[in-house]
């Protein structure tokens, strides 16, 4: 499981539905009941979590009704992941390959076998 607080992790499994298409737009989010029994935590947890998402767009409550998903709510989540995957993994590649040596032609060319070695074993497991 993940290291993040309990509060996050939720924020994240409400994230992935919608990235998976298992929430679309302007369907009802699981209630905080169910995350409580899913993630086995308190209402409050639930609630800081889900309350981050409202805070965000991501998610809009329907008052008496429930919580539901925005209509730019996919997008939305793309364009923050893409940020934050560029701070956590780009950048710090980018800066190990200039300590290294790595020319930019070079280092695009190692990413390219890495995306090629990948699609080989997504596909051989894909097959099996």
């Amino acid at each position: 499981m993940s290291s993040d607080p309990l509060f996050l992790q939720i924020r994240k499994h409400i994230e992935d539905m919608i990235l998976a298409g298992q929430l679309g737009a302007d369907e009802q989010v699981p209630s905080s009941t169910q995350m409580v029994k899913f993630f086995q935590v308190n209402h409050l947890t639930v609630l800081k979590g889900m309350n981050l998402l409202v805070d965000e767009g991501i998610i809009y409550k329907k008052r008496g009704v429930g919580m539901f998903v925005s209509a730019d709510a996919r997008e939305r989540i793309q364009r923050s992941r893409r940020d934050a995957f560029v701070g956590e993994f780009v950048l710090p590649l980018v800066r190990e390959a200039r300590r290294l040596g790595i020319a930019r032609g070079e280092l695009a060319s190692i990413v390219s076998r890495a995306i090629e070695e990948d699609r080989n074993h997504d596909d051989e497991h894909h097959h099996a």
